[in-house]
């Protein structure tokens, strides 16, 4: 229980960075392809940061070298991509729907909570667990 909600408590700090990144990009930036330029600074962003606290304080992961970490972080960017498709499929479906930030933001937010918690699985058991010697 305690690992869940650390784990919980990680990918809320991810989803702000996502999200804040999307909304600081829509700020800077409303030409043509905003919004998915925002949605693919945000992923990218909430990636970089929830690798970091992933493999820090839920894995407890440490890289031999620049490489291995390169290997890893490549491995855990590919278990990504499902549930990337997840959180853009909420993400875009809520903006189509709704057509306000507010509500792309709620489906962002809840496409990133069902991700995450399939990423969780699949990095343990195919990321960390394979990378970890």
């Amino acid at each position: 229980m305690k690992m869940a909600l650390l784990y919980a408590m990680l990918a809320a700090v991810a989803t702000v960075a996502n999200i804040g990144a999307q909304d600081l990009c829509i700020r800077l930036y409303s030409g043509p392809f905003s919004i998915p330029v925002s949605v693919f600074l945000g992923t990218a962003v909430g990636l970089s940061v929830k690798y970091f606290l992933d493999k820090r304080y839920i894995f407890h992961f440490q890289a031999r070298d620049v490489a291995h970490d390169g290997r890893t972080f490549g491995l855990y960017t590919l278990m990504g991509l499902l549930t990337t498709v997840v959180f853009w499929g909420f993400e875009f479906c809520f903006d189509a729907i709704f057509q306000s930030h507010g509500m792309r933001y709620l489906g962002g937010v809840i496409g990133l909570t069902i991700g995450y918690t399939a990423k969780y699985h699949l990095d343990k058991r195919f990321v960390f667990k394979a990378h970890s010697s």
